[in-house]
C-alpha cells in the first residue's frame, strides 16, 4: 500500500512540476482554439439556431465557420506573439474574453460600439452590481486558471533568424487556412451573416477589441474647445402680466412600455398616476437608443435618431443650451451616472448622500431625493421661467430590488440579488414591477409638488431613456444593437402633465392632446415638443415634430 501511495505522490509531483515547451506561435494557436471552443458559446448557440442540424450540409457549414473563426483570430493575434510579449498578450486577451463571455452568456449582451460607450460611462456604483459571485467564479475558471497555465509554459528559445522564419511560416499558414476556409464556406457564411448581421458582436474577444478601437477612434483627441452653438437665435414669446413658467423634465431610467400600467399592462403598476387629473399618457413611444449613453445625447439633440451622430452630439450644444439661449434658467439634478454631456452648458448637481441622509444609503439615493431637491429649487421667489431636469436612477438593473423602499414590495417573491441567473423570471419581473410602482409614486409626488406651489405656471414631462429585457428570448438588461433590439428595449413610456393655468396660458387643448397622444411618437419629437410647449422660437425648431402644435389654438410657434 505504501508503495502505491509513494508512486501516486511522485506522479502528482511530476504533473505539478510539468512545464510544456511551446513556441509563441503554437501557444497562441492553443489559446485561440480555447476561445473558439469555450469562450464563444453564445455565438455557437446563435449559429446552431440558424441551421437544421439533421442536414449534413449544415454540419459542413458549422465546421467551415469553426475554421474561419479560429484562423481569423489566429492571424490577427499571432502578429504580436513574440517570445517576450506572447504571455502578456494572451493573458490580456484571456481576461477580456472571460469577462465578455460571462456577459454575453448570462445577459445576452452584444458588444457593439454602443455597449462599449455604455461600459466606459458606467460609474463604480453601477459596475459594482454586476460583479457578482457568479461573475468571479466565471473569471476564476475562464480567466485566472487559463492564465496560470499560460505562464507555466516554457517558451522555446531559438536564434533570431529561426524565430523570424518560424513566425512568418505560422502567419502564412494561418492566412492560407483563413483564405481556403472562407472560400469553401463562403456560401453558407454569407447567408448566415446576411440573415444575422449582429452575429459578429458575439465573436469573443474580437467583438470587444474591434468595438473598443472604433469607439476610441471616433472619440478623437480630448480638447477644451467649446462646443459649437445650437439655436443661439432662440427667444421665448413674452406673456406680460403672466407668472413665469416652470417645466420639470423627468428623465426615466430603464422603464419599458410593456410594464407601464397606463399602457394597459395586466398589473396596475401606475396606480397613483392613474388618479392624477390632466395627465396625458403616450402609449406608442419609441426610444432613440437602447442605453443611456446613446439615448440621452440623441433625445436632447435636434438631429433625431436617423441623423444622430455621436461625434456631432459631443461637439454641439443640446436642447438645454437652446433653452438657456432663450432666457430660461436651466438646472440638471442627477441621481444617476451623469448627463452624458447633455448638461455641460447649464447648472448641474449630482445628489449627495449627506444632503438626503434618510433617502440615501451606500452612495445611492432613492428617487424621492429628486423630489426634495426640486422642492428646494422652487422655494425661492421666482423671477424667471425655469426648466428643471430630474435624472432618475429609476429601474436601473440588475439590482431592481434596491430601487425602491421595502414599503413598495407589492409583488412577491422578489429577486434579492444582482445575479439574475440565480432568480426565476417571475421573481425578476416582480422586483422590476415593484420599482415601477415606486417610480409611479415619485412622479405623482412631483405633480403634487407642482400643484401646491403658486409661483409658477407649471408642467411636467416624463419620458424614459430606454427599456429593459427581463429574460425574454434569453436577453436581460439593455444595450442590444438598435437594429436587432426587441420592443422591450425600445418601447418606452411618456406622460405629460399640465396645470390648468399652464394649459390656458399656452392655449393648449388638453382633450386634443389626449387624442394626439395615441399617435406613434419617438424621442425625435422630444426636442421640438419642449420648445413648442415653452413658446421658444428658433431656426432649429421643426413644427412637424412638435407633439402639442396641433392642439395649440391661436399662437402656435412657427418654424
Amino acid at each position: 500500500m505504501n508503495k502505491y501511495i509513494v508512486l501516486a505522490g511522485q506522479r502528482s509531483k511530476q504533473v505539478i512540476n510539468y512545464r510544456p515547451r511551446l513556441s509563441p506561435e503554437a501557444l497562441t494557436l492553443a489559446v485561440v482554439l480555447l476561445f473558439t471552443l469555450f469562450y464563444n458559446l453564445s455565438f455557437w448557440q446563435e449559429v446552431f439556431s440558424d441551421y437544421a442540424l439533421n442536414d449534413w450540409r449544415s454540419w459542413g457549414n458549422v465546421a467551415g465557420l469553426f475554421v474561419v473563426l479560429t484562423s481569423l483570430q489566429y492571424v490577427v493575434f499571432v502578429v504580436l506573439a513574440f517570445r517576450l510579449s506572447v504571455k502578456l498578450l494572451l493573458s490580456i486577451l484571456v481576461i477580456i474574453a472571460s469577462c465578455v463571455s460571462y456577459f454575453t452568456g448570462n445577459y445576452g449582451t452584444y458588444f457593439d460600439t454602443s455597449m462599449i460607450d455604455n461600459v466606459l460611462q458606467t460609474d463604480m456604483q453601477e459596475a459594482r452590481e454586476l460583479f457578482t459571485a457568479g461573475f468571479f467564479m466565471h473569471l476564476l475558471t475562464f480567466g485566472v486558471f487559463p492564465i496560470a497555465i499560460i505562464w507555466r509554459v516554457q517558451i522555446i528559445k531559438t536564434s533570431l533568424a529561426t524565430s523570424i522564419v518560424r513566425h512568418l511560416s505560422y502567419m502564412l499558414m494561418g492566412l492560407v487556412f483563413l483564405i481556403v476556409s472562407v472560400f469553401m464556406a463562403y456560401q453558407g457564411l454569407s447567408s448566415l451573416m446576411r440573415n444575422d448581421k449582429a452575429l459578429r458582436y458575439l465573436v469573443t474577444p474580437g467583438n470587444y477589441i474591434v468595438s473598443m478601437a472604433q469607439v476610441l477612434a471616433s472619440s478623437g483627441p480630448i480638447t477644451d474647445t467649446p462646443r459649437l452653438p445650437v439655436g443661439i437665435d432662440a427667444t421665448m414669446v413674452a406673456h406680460p402680466g403672466e407668472k413665469p413658467m416652470l417645466l420639470v423634465i423627468v428623465v426615466g431610467e430603464t422603464v419599458r412600455a410593456a410594464n407601464w400600467g397606463l399602457n394597459g399592462y395586466e398589473r396596475q403598476t401606475t396606480p397613483m398616476l392613474d388618479q392624477q387629473a390632466a395627465l396625458v399618457n403616450f402609449p406608442n413611444m419609441v426610444s432613440c437608443g437602447t442605453s443611456t449613453a446613446a439615448s440621452l445625447p440623441c433625445m436632447f439633440s435636434e438631429r433625431g435618431h436617423d441623423n444622430y451622430d455621436k461625434a456631432y452630439a459631443q461637439q454641439h450644444e443640446s436642447l438645454l443650451d437652446v433653452l438657456k439661449h432663450a432666457g430660461l434658467d436651466v438646472t440638471w439634478l442627477d441621481n444617476q451616472s451623469g448627463c452624458k454631456g447633455v448638461c455641460d452648458g447649464v447648472t448641474s448637481t449630482t445628489l449627495a448622500s449627506d444632503d438626503y441622509p434618510a433617502l440615501c444609503d451606500e452612495g445611492r439615493c432613492l428617487d424621492e431625493a429628486l423630489v426634495e431637491a426640486l422642492s428646494r429649487q422652487i422655494e425661492t421667489v421666482p423671477s424667471n421661467s425655469k426648466v428643471v431636469v430630474l435624472h432618475q436612477l429609476g429601474n436601473h438593473g440588475p439590482s431592481y430590488y434596491q430601487r425602491y423602499p421595502s414599503a413598495f414590495e407589492y409583488y412577491t417573491p422578489t429577486c434579492m440579488t444582482s445575479d439574475l441567473s440565480q432568480c426565476s423570471q417571475a421573481s425578476i419581473t416582480n422586483s422590476y414591477d415593484n420599482s415601477l410602482r415606486y417610480t409611479d409614486s415619485v412622479l405623482s409626488q412631483v405633480i403634487d409638488t407642482l400643484s401646491e406651489q403658486s409661483g409658477y405656471e407649471a408642467a411636467m414631462i416624463y419620458v424614459s431613456d430606454h427599456g429593459e429585457s427581463l429574460g425574454e428570448k434569453g436577453l436581460y438588461l439593455h444595450g442590444i444593437p438598435y437594429s436587432i433590439a426587441p420592443d422591450e428595449q425600445t418601447r418606452v413610456p411618456m406622460v405629460w402633465w399640465l396645470s390648468p393655468a399652464m394649459a390656458r396660458r399656452q392655449q393648449i387643448d388638453t382633450t386634443c392632446l389626449g387624442q394626439v397622444a395615441a399617435n406613434p411618437a419617438s424621442h425625435d419629437n422630444f426636442f421640438h415638443s419642449v420648445l413648442g410647449l415653452l413658446d421658444v422660437t428658433t431656426d432649429v425648431y421643426q413644427q412637424g415634430l412638435d407633439i402639442s402644435q396641433p392642439c395649440r389654438e391661436s399662437h402656435a410657434v412657427s418654424s
